[in-house]
C-alpha cells in the first residue's frame, strides 16, 4: 500500500490565490487599456472632437463580437474596451474560483451561494441591468 498524502488548499492558500488573481487581472487590464489609449491617440492625432451632442447609439464597440472584430484591426477603442471587459471579468473569475475551492472543501452551502452570485452577475450583464 502506498501512503498518498492528499493536500487540499487551505484558507490562506485560497486567499493568496484569489488576491493574486484579482491583482493580476487589474494589472493586465490596466496595461491593455494604456496600450489601447496609446494606439488610439497615435491614430487620432489631427481629429477634432465635438462634445456638443452625445449620441450613445453611435458607439462602435458596444458588443463583445464588435470588440473582438476591432481587436483584429488593432483599433485603439476596441483595445480599450477589451481592457475594460477584462476588468469586468476579473471578479467573475474570482467567484468561479471560489465556487471550485468551496467544492473542494465540500462546503456546499457556499457553493450554492457562489452559484447564485454568479447567476446574478451574469444575468445583470446579459440583460444590461444597471439601475
Amino acid at each position: 500500500m502506498s501512503n498518498k498524502i492528499k493536500h487540499y488548499l487551505g484558507d490562506k492558500d485560497v486567499q493568496l490565490i484569489l488576491g493574486t488573481l484579482l491583482r493580476i487581472g487589474v494589472l493586465v487590464s490596466t496595461a491593455i487599456v494604456i496600450i489601447g489609449g496609446v494606439v488610439f491617440l497615435s491614430t487620432q492625432k489631427n481629429q477634432t472632437v465635438s462634445f456638443q451632442n452625445f449620441n450613445p447609439e453611435q458607439a462602435k464597440f458596444s458588443s463583445v463580437a464588435k470588440i473582438f472584430t476591432g481587436l483584429k484591426t488593432m483599433n485603439g477603442l476596441a483595445i480599450i474596451q477589451f481592457g475594460v471587459l477584462l476588468l469586468i471579468f476579473t471578479p467573475i473569475a474570482r467567484v468561479v474560483f471560489s465556487i471550485f475551492s468551496f467544492l473542494m472543501e465540500k462546503d456546499y452551502m457556499y457553493v450554492v451561494i457562489g452559484i447564485i452570485v454568479l447567476c446574478v452577475i451574469i444575468t445583470s450583464l446579459y440583460l444590461d441591468i444597471a439601475h
